[in-house]
């Protein structure tokens, strides 16, 4: 069993040593190159009944964003088409819902995971709540990995949002680990709660009955007519540490560097880079929040002698 004790221990490091261990662990497991480019589309947005203080697709708040029906099978293969012409090899999907009703709409989405890895990439899904079964049928369907963030601690968890417990989380996490799809599962930093509660949803994360195939770390982007629209930007160098930590707490894992990097310098996004983060999601909106743009992200990739990603095809 992982403790908090531990992940103190290494977080608290002076910031040269930590950032040299977390380097030395990621290439001793990574090609330091490698940074997945993911996309990341919104198939059902807005209208969700629950009430986290982060989300701006919640009906409870008045965000300014519609809510939509799900897209249809073309529509979604179209895009998932683009995003591996540009570079993507994970094509994700989100929909606004609590959890996942059995019935014409999810066999709709059974059927674009289908599509996502007919063109030999790698689909993930986040859709809520799930049953064993439903977890059995989107990995008959070949999904590669299923996103359900825990998104804080336990103990800040009720701070944020009332409509679901903790456990329901950990519930749907373990259908999806029995079966037998990857489990992609981090949080949010920059709501409000302390440098403890993101490493005890490290511990949460390095307890699980498997760890997770990958760990995005968000950043949050306050949202008009949320609760947290007020919200104080993050710490970089506690948003560098924490990376630092999560990959030293994760050899194995990507760790992704996921929203809030529109507010990011290129230099704060290089240090993650550094400090063990090897993913990124790319195109110009992340569900509804927006995103840094292709040709930005080339030039990053550029500055950093990286392979870039296509930012035109023919």
């Amino acid at each position: 069993m992982k403790t908090l004790a531990e992940f103190q221990s290494l977080y608290r490091l002076p910031l040269p040593e930590l950032l040299f261990r977390a380097a030395e662990v990621h290439r001793q497991h990574h090609d330091p190159a490698d940074i997945q480019r993911c996309v990341l589309l919104s198939i059902k947005t807005g209208g969700c009944p629950e009430d986290c203080g982060y989300c701006a697709q919640s009906a409870r708040f008045k965000t300014g964003v519609e809510a939509t029906p799900l897209m249809r099978l073309d529509e979604v293969r179209e895009k998932a088409t683009r995003a591996k012409e540009l570079g993507a090899s994970r094509f994700c999907m989100g929909t606004a819902w609590r959890d996942v009703k059995d019935g014409q709409q999810f066999d709709e989405v059974l059927a674009m995971v289908r599509s996502v890895r007919a063109l030999g990439m790698e689909a993930c899904v986040t859709l809520g709540m799930l049953t064993d079964k439903q977890a059995e049928r989107l990995a008959d369907a070949g999904l590669t990995a299923y996103n359900h963030n825990l998104d804080t601690s336990r103990e800040y968890y009720p701070k944020i949002i009332s409509t679901r417990t903790y456990d329901d989380r950990l519930r749907t996490l373990q259908s999806v680990q029995n079966a037998g799809i990857a489990v992609c599962c981090g949080g949010i930093i920059g709501m409000g709660e302390s440098e403890d509660d993101r490493l005890r949803l490290l511990v949460e994360l390095a307890n699980l009955e498997t760890v997770p195939e990958s760990v995005p770390i968000n950043c949050l982007t306050p949202i008009k007519g949320t609760p947290l629209e007020d919200a104080e930007p993050v710490d970089s160098i506690e948003l560098v540490r924490l990376i630092a930590t999560a990959r030293l707490g994760f050899p194995m894992a990507r760790v992704r560097l996921s929203a809030g990097r529109d507010r990011m310098s290129r230099e704060l996004q290089v240090l993650c880079f550094m400090a063990g983060a090897n993913s990124i999601f790319f195109g110009d909106k992340l569900l509804t929040a927006s995103n840094p743009s292709a040709e930005g992200d080339a030039e990053l990739f550029r500055a950093m002698g990286l392979p870039e990603p296509c930012v035109s095809v023919p």
